[in-house]
């Protein structure tokens, strides 16, 4: 698998420092060179999760940022991100790669659930909060993506309350895992098989998650219905 080249980190830091169409468009062809090099690591990653996960579709953001309802109205992104999602209604969850001087990072889960699997999650966090624990504790997950993370509610969500069993983790909106990145890891050789396997090692969790969001919380799966 192709990494990145220290010519792709130095361009992305001027293009932080010159965010403006004006600097851009001569440098037009240097971005170009930038961004085949992204492609090709982000295809690397891609290929190498198939070998153990399917992905539906991986998604490469683009350079442009929409800056109709932000007060930030510089123009362009200064960083290559794409994300993965996991092929089929049975595989739920999603892989997220950030490449940006001194801010790169991976991270894995579910940043926007909608009420419905919302609501899921929490109901199975209150009945069976032990397992979800047991998982995101194991030794190697949390050498690979330390502690849950993500926004939450400030006492408790609708329908539950303080003292709710496990209300700790059902106070999430969010349930996601961040892996953050020196410049120097982001340009070993090695990188893209590092990241290749922090992935890996979410498998154990997201196959939780999946037959949480696929089941009732009798067992009965809702695949089906």
């Amino acid at each position: 698998m192709k990494s990145f080249t220290p010519e792709a980190l130095d361009f992305l830091k001027l293009l932080k420092a010159n965010n403006s169409r004006e600097w851009f468009h001569p440098h037009k062809s240097e971005f170009k060179a930038c961004q085949q090099q992204a492609k090709d690591f982000f295809k690397g990653i891609e290929e190498d999760l198939n070998t153990h996960d399917s992905i539906e579709k991986a998604k490469l953001f683009r350079i442009y940022r929409d800056i109709r309802f932000s007060n930030d109205k510089t123009p362009f992104n200064p960083h290559f991100a794409c994300s993965f999602s996991r092929a089929g209604a049975e595989r739920r969850g999603g892989y997220y790669l950030r490449v940006r001087p001194g801010e790169s990072f991976a991270a894995i889960g579910f940043w926007q659930p909608n009420p419905r699997d919302l609501m899921r999650i929490r109901k199975a966090l209150q009945y069976e909060g032990e397992e979800f624990r047991e998982v995101i504790q194991d030794r190697e997950f949390a050498a690979a993506w330390g502690h849950l993370k993500g926004d939450k509610v400030k006492t408790a969500p609708k329908g539950f309350t303080r003292d709710t069993d496990n209300i700790d983790l059902i106070r999430h909106k969010q349930f996601i895992f961040v892996r953050e990145f020196t410049d120097s890891e982001v340009l070993h050789p090695e990188f893209p098989q590092r990241v290749g396997a922090l992935f890996l090692a979410a498998r154990p969790w997201f196959n939780l998650m999946s037959e949480i969001l696929t089941t009732d919380l009798d067992g009965r799966s809702l695949l089906d219905q």
